[in-house]
């Protein structure tokens, strides 16, 4: 019994101190210093969330740019699925996925003569990535034009508003969240 009782009561205070004082301090912290963050990054538009800046979502439009594509399953952009589909670069399913896409990919944009931007025809490692490089973004402009009666210059300065450079100008690639992208292109050109 002398050991059983200081057990349970240090049992006690310490699912008492990590279970709940030490998450309530965290959320108290990221909400009071990063609240965007601590919701979920959300995007609203007309008063409503349409989205989040951390998770993509599939476009097939021609009027709008298309995301980088899902690994997720059943659906594509499924959070509660994330990961990659871990093929490598030279297993016959990836490589038969990755054909597959660049002839679609090549089939919407038959003005387009360079090769397919990488990131439109792989996925990413979550399988939700958000953002496309810019080359992906330009790579497009030319359809989502045309199906939007504009000329080009009008899209490639969306494109060029919405670029975000590398964070802290060291760390990663430029990129264009194309959720944002087509909500700014909703505004600017109907």
């Amino acid at each position: 019994m002398k050991l059983i009782r200081p057990a349970l009561v240090s049992f006690g205070l310490l699912t008492v101190l990590t279970g709940l004082a030490y998450p309530l301090l965290v959320t108290g912290i990221a909400q009071s210093v990063f609240p965007d963050a601590a919701n979920g990054s959300l995007i609203h538009h007309q008063g409503k969330v349409v989205g989040s800046s951390l998770i993509g979502q599939q476009f097939s439009s021609n009027q709008y740019f298309w995301s980088r594509p899902s690994a997720t399953a059943p659906m594509s952009y499924n959070g509660a699925a994330s990961g990659g589909a871990n093929l490598g670069p030279t297993n016959p399913d990836f490589l038969k996925g990755v054909v597959a896409r660049v002839t679609a990919i090549r089939a919407a944009h038959p003005a387009q003569t360079g090769p397919v931007p990488v990131d439109l025809v792989t996925t990413s490692a979550s399988g939700l990535d958000p953002d496309i490089s810019p080359a992906s973004a330009y790579y497009q402009m030319g359809r989502v034009a045309a199906a939007r009666h504009v000329p080009v210059s009008v899209i490639q300065t969306l494109i060029d508003q919405h670029t975000q450079g590398r964070q802290w100008r060291m760390f990663g690639e430029a990129r264009v969240n194309v959720l944002q992208l087509n909500l700014a292109l909703d505004q600017k050109v109907r």
